[in-house]
C-alpha cells in the first residue's frame, strides 16, 4: 500500500513507465549509479521550482565541489602567518598557566577550529563602529564564541594590541581584578567578551533567540538590525544538549537568515568519540534540514579532490558514508599499511576501492586522512561561509569536518585525551614551530617557561589584522554600552497603586500587569517594554494587551482569529510588542536575555519583563538567569501564581515554595516577594531607575506575585525606604496593656495577610499584642547584612539594617511565609531577638488553600499557635496556654 493510493491517478501507465525505468537503471547501472541518478533528478527539481519535500541526508561530501569556490578576497600567505602566530600564542598561554600554577584551560578545542574563526575574523564578522550613531546603525554582527577556543581569541586580542603579555599570563587569575576569565564572561572581561557560551547548549539556544530578537527590533521600528547577522560556533559534542537543538524548528519556521551555526565537526568530545558507531555530520544534516535550515557541508580537503575526480564508480563515497566516526578518528592516527588494509582494502583485491588507494603513496595517506580537512583550508572554510551569508528564506548551519587537536602534533590529534591535555613539552613546541614555520629561533625555547610570540607591532602581519578588522567595522569580539539613559516614566501609573484599591479585590499579578499596561503607554519609553510569556498570558490576566500591543509574529496575521469578534481578540502582527513563545520557559527566558542586554549588544535600552508560572521559572531555568547575570542583563522576571498553598488544587509540580532560595544564589537578582500593589509600584520604580537611570546597574528584578486575591490598602507614610531594603512595620499592635507579652511578626508575600489574622486572634484570644512587619526581600536583607559583615571586619562600624530596624522591638521574632523555611531563615543571625519562623518545607500538595495552609502550619491558627510557643519558650505565657489553642483551633493530632 502507498500513501498515494488515497489520491487519484489520472495515467496509471505513465507511473508504470517511470518504474521500470528505474528498475532498468538499477538492472544495469547498480545501486550506486541509481541513486546518483535520483539525486541528480531531485536537484533539478528543486531548482526548477518543484514544491518536493527535501532530501534529509545528501552524500559524505563537501556541498560546495572545488570548481564553484569563490576566488579568495584575502592574502592566504599573510593570513597563514597570522593564524599560525596565534596559534602559538594560545597553546603558549595555556601551558605557562599549567607550568606555573595548575590551572587547567584547553587546547584542543580552538587547535582545531582556528581557521573558522580566523576566515571569519578576516572577512566576514562586522564590528560596532558607528554603535550610537543614529545614522550609521553598528550594531555589527554577533559572535557567540564556543568557550572552550577562549586561548585562541585572547591570542588574536595579543596580536591585535589589544591585549599585552601580562594579561595573557593572567589566564584564569581573576583575583587581583586584571586576569582573562577562563571562559566567554562578559562580567568579568566587558569590554570584549558579549556572550557567555561555556554552559553548553545554552549558546546555541540563545543564538537563535538573538537573531530572532533582532528581528524583532527592526520589525517594531527600533533599530536598523538588517546589517546584523548572527554567528555561533559549536562544537559537534555539543549538540548532545538538549537546548542545542530545542529551537531549531523555531528558527526554520521564522526563516532567521541572519542567523548561522558553525559546528566544528572533529568528531570528538571531552572523552572519546562524538558518535562511535555512527555518523554525526549526517546525524546533524538531517536533524537541520528537518527543521527547515540550510545546510552546507565541508568536509575534505583539497588533497581528496583527485581521489573523488577519479571515483567513477561512487565507492570512495560510499565507503567514507560507511565508516563510523571512532574507526575515523582511528584512520586520523594510522600508519599507511593500516590504511591501506582496513580502508581501501575494505571491498578486497582487485576492487575499484583497492585499485583507488593502490596509487596512493605513504606520504599522500597521511595527509589524506591526518589533515586534509575542510576546516584547516581557508579556501573551503571561505567558501562555506560566503554560501551561507548569501543565503535566503532560512538559516544556515555549516558543518565542517578537523582534526581535534591540529597542529599540536602526533600526542594530541585526534586522541580521545586530548581535551584533558593541558600542556606541551618543549619537543613538541619545537615540532609546533617547524609545522607552522614560526621564526622562533631555539635559544628562545631553551629556558623553562615557553615564549610568547609577535611579529612586532608594526609588521605587516599587525598592519594587516588592523586593515581588515578596520574594513569590516572594528575589533571583535568587542563589547561596547553606548546606550543612554532612558528618562522616568510618568508617576502616575504609581501613585494610582499607592492609593490602594478601595473596596475591590485584586491579586498582585492582577496589580502588576495593571501599572505595566500603564508605562507601556507612557510616550516615551511605552514602546520599550518587551513583554515575554511562555503561554500563560490569560492565566496571568493579560490577555487585555493583545488588542492594543499585538502579539509579535514575523509572518503577521495570516488567518482570521476565532475571537475577531471580541473585544480582546487573539491579534498577531509583524510589529507587535509581545513575545508569547508557546510553553517554552528556556526559550522566553532567552527572549528575555536578548532583550536585556540590547542596551549593549544594539545600543539600544529595552525593558523587558518575563512573566511565568513560578515553579517554571527558577527551577527550570537557573542555568540559563546566571547566563543572564554574565551576560549584564536587565529587565523585570515576573514569578507568577507565587507561593506553596497559593496555587489551588495544582499540586506537587506546580507548588513553588523554594524559587527565592534559588535566586538568592544568583547576585545579579534583586529579588523580592511583594504583600500588596503599592510594594511592587515601589519596587517597579526603584528597578527602573537602578537599571536604567544614569547609573546604570547591571542587575534584574525578581518579584513574586500571587492570584489570591484581597484589598489592597493604601501605602502608609514613609515606607518607601523600608519597602526597598527588605523590612518595615505595617501593623502595630492595638491599644496593648502595657503589662502584655509582646512579640514581632514578620511576613512576606500573601503571608502577611496571615500575619494580621493572627495578630488578630493572639490580641482577642489571649492578650497578646504583635506587630506585623512585611518583608517584601528576606535576600535583600541578608545581602545587606553581609556587606555590613565585611565591612567590619575592615575595621568599619556598619550595622546591617534587619538589625536597625528590629533593634529594641519587645518579644520573640516570629517569621512567616508561603516559601520554605530556609528563606526567611536567611536574616536569622542579624536579629537580636530570640528567633523562630515556619513555612512550606516539603512537597506541594492538591488541596484547598485553606487545607494546603494548616497542612503546612502556616495559616493563621498554625501561626498564632507558634507565636504563643515562643512566648512559652521564654516564659511570657504558660505553657498550657499552648496546648490550649491548639486545642482551640484544631491543630492537635
Amino acid at each position: 500500500m502507498s500513501q498515494l493510493d488515497q489520491l487519484p491517478d489520472n495515467d496509471p501507465s505513465e507511473v508504470a513507465e517511470w518504474r521500470e525505468s528505474l528498475d532498468s537503471a538499477v538492472r544495469f547501472g547498480g545501486a550506486d549509479r541509481t541513486t546518483y541518478l535520483l539525486r541528480r533528478l531531485l536537484e533539478h527539481a528543486e531548482r526548477s521550482g518543484l514544491d518536493l519535500p527535501p532530501l534529509l541526508e545528501t552524500p559524505y561530501l563537501n556541498t560546495i565541489p572545488t570548481s564553484a569556490e569563490p576566488e579568495y578576497p584575502g592574502d592566504e600567505e599573510m593570513e597563514a602567518r597570522i593564524t599560525a602566530w596565534t596559534r602559538w600564542n594560545a597553546a603558549a598561554m595555556v601551558t605557562r598557566g599549567n607550568q606555573r600554577a595548575g590551572l587547567g584551560g584547553h587546547m584542543a578545542t580552538y587547535a582545531s577550529a582556528a581557521w573558522l574563526y580566523e576566515t571569519g575574523f578576516q572577512h566576514f564578522f562586522r564590528g560596532k563602529a558607528g554603535l550610537g550613531d543614529p545614522a550609521g546603525g553598528g550594531s555589527g554582527d554577533q559572535l557567540y564564541i564556543q568557550g572552550h577556543a577562549s586561548p585562541g581569541i585572547y591570542a588574536r586580542a595579543f596580536l591585535e594590541g589589544r591585549l599585552t603579555e601580562g594579561q595573557l599570563d593572567r589566564f584564569r587569575q581573576e583575583a587581583a581584578g586584571d586576569g582573562l576569565p577562563s571562559y566567554p564572561h562578559p562580567r568579568r572581561l566587558p569590554w570584549l567578551w558579549e556572550f557567555p557560551t561555556v554552559s553548553m547548549g545554552l549558546g546555541p539556544l540563545s543564538a537563535i533567540y538573538q537573531a530572532r530578537f533582532n528581528r524583532y527590533l527592526e520589525h517594531r521600528g527600533i533599530k536598523d538590525t538588517s546589517q546584523s547577522r548572527v554567528w555561533a560556533f559549536l562544537g559537534d559534542g555539543e549538540m548532545d544538549e538538549p537546548e542545542s537543538t530545542a529551537a531549531l524548528a523555531l528558527a526554520g519556521r521564522e526563516r532567521l537568515d541572519n542567523l548561522t551555526f558553525v559546528i566544528n565537526c572533529n568528531l570528538q568530545r571531552l572523552d572519546g568519540p562524538v558518535r562511535p558507531n555512527f555518523k554525526i555530520v549526517q546525524e546533524l544534516e538531517a536533524q537541520f534540514r528537518a527543521a527547515g535550515w540550510n545546510v552546507i557541508k565541508a568536509l575534505w580537503g583539497t588533497a581528496w579532490d583527485k581521489l573523488f575526480a577519479q571515483d567513477t564508480e561512487g565507492t570512495l563515497a560510499r565507503r567514507l558514508r560507511e565508516v563510523p566516526d571512532a574507526q575515523f578518528q582511528t584512520y586520523a592516527t594510522a600508519d599507511p599499511a593500516y590504511l591501506r588494509t582496513h580502508f581501501f582494502g575494505a571491498e578486497g583485491p582487485g576492487s575499484p576501492l583497492h585499485t583507488l588507494g593502490a596509487g596512493l603513496g605513504d606520504d599522500q595517506l597521511l595527509e589524506l586522512f591526518r589533515a586534509s580537512r575542510a576546516g584547516h583550508e581557508p579556501r573551503k572554510v571561505h567558501a562555506a561561509y560566503r554560501a551561507a551569508v548569501e543565503h535566503r528564506g532560512a538559516p544556515t548551519v555549516v558543518l565542517v569536518q578537523t582534526v581535534k587537536g591540529y597542529t599540536l602534533g602526533p600526542g594530541f590529534e585526534s586522541r580521545n585525551a586530548n581535551h584533558q591535555m593541558k600542556k606541551l613539552t618543549g619537543k613538541e613546541f619545537r615540532a609546533m614551530r617547524d609545522l607552522l614555520d614560526l621564526p622562533i629561533p631555539d635559544s628562545a625555547l631553551d629556558g623553562d617557561m615557553v615564549p610568547y610570540a609577535h611579529p612586532g607591532e608594526n609588521s605587516p602581519e599587525a598592519r594587516y589584522l588592523h586593515e581588515r578588522r578596520a574594513a569590516l567595522g572594528g575589533p571583535a569580539p568587542a563589547r561596547k554600552v553606548v546606550a543612554k539613559p532612558l528618562p522616568e516614566p510618568s508617576a502616575k501609573p504609581f501613585e494610582a497603586l499607592h492609593k490602594g484599591s478601595g473596596s475591590q479585590e485584586i491579586a498582585t499579578t492582577m496589580a502588576f500587569v495593571r501599572l505595566v499596561k500603564e508605562l507601556m503607554r507612557d510616550e516615551e519609553t511605552g514602546r520599550r517594554w518587551v513583554p515575554v510569556v511562555p503561554d500563560e498570558a490569560r492565566t496571568f490576566g493579560m490577555e487585555s494587551l493583545f488588542p492594543s500591543a499585538g502579539l509579535y509574529s514575523p509572518a503577521g496575521q495570516t488567518y482570521d482569529p476565532v475571537d475577531r469578534d471580541q473585544l480582546l481578540y487573539y491579534k498577531e502582527a509583524k510589529d507587535g510588542q509581545i513575545l508569547n513563545e508557546g510553553i517554552t520557559e528556556a526559550g522566553s527566558l532567552a527572549d528575555f536575555t536578548a532583550a536585556a542586554t540590547s542596551y549593549a549588544t544594539h545600543g539600544e535600552s529595552m525593558i523587558p519583563f518575563y512573566i511565568f508560572y513560578s515553579m517554571f521559572g527558577w527551577q527550570r531555568t537557573a542555568d540559563q538567569f546566571w547566563a543572564l547575570a554574565d551576560q549584564l542583563g536587565r529587565g523585570f522576571v515576573i514569578g507568577a501564581t507565587a507561593g506553596r498553598t497559593t496555587m489551588t488544587g495544582e499540586g506537587l509540580q506546580h507548588a513553588d515554595g523554594h524559587s527565592h532560595l534559588i535566586a538568592s544564589t544568583n547576585p545579579a537578582a534583586i529579588s523580592y516577594d511583594p504583600a500588596f500593589a503599592y510594594e511592587i509600584a515601589v519596587i517597579v520604580r526603584d528597578g527602573l531607575r537602578r537599571m536604567y537611570g544614569p547609573d546604570a546597574e547591571d542587575v534584574f528584578y525578581y518579584l513574586t506575585v500571587y492570584n489570591e486575591t484581597k484589598i489592597q490598602p493604601p501605602m502608609p507614610e514613609g515606607a518607601e525606604e523600608g519597602i526597598l531594603k527588605g523590612l518595615y512595620r505595617f501593623k502595630e499592635a492595638a491599644d496593648a496593656p502595657a503589662e502584655a507579652p509582646r512579640l514581632q511578626l514578620l511576613a512576606s508575600g500573601t503571608a502577611v495577610h496571615w500575619a494580621l489574622d493572627a495578630q488578630r486572634f493572639l490580641a482577642d484570644d489571649w492578650d497578646v499584642a504583635a506587630d506585623v512587619w512585611s518583608a517584601p526581600s528576606w535576600t535583600e536583607l541578608r545581602r545587606d547584612a553581609l556587606s555590613c559583615d565585611a565591612a567590619q571586619l575592615k575595621g568599619e562600624d556598619q550595622i546591617p539594617y534587619v538589625t536597625q530596624a528590629l533593634h529594641g522591638a519587645p518579644g520573640p521574632v516570629v517569621a512567616v511565609s508561603d516559601w520554605m523555611r530556609a528563606v526567611p531563615d536567611q536574616i536569622a543571625p542579624w536579629v537580636e531577638q530570640d528567633w523562630t519562623s515556619v513555612g512550606t518545607d516539603g512537597f506541594g500538595l492538591s488541596d484547598t488553600r485553606e487545607a494546603a495552609r494548616r497542612h503546612f502550619g502556616v495559616d493563621a491558627e498554625s501561626v498564632t499557635v507558634a507565636a504563643l510557643a515562643a512566648l512559652a519558650r521564654r516564659g511570657e505565657v504558660k505553657p498550657e496556654t499552648v496546648r490550649e489553642a491548639a486545642r482551640r483551633y484544631g491543630l492537635e493530632d
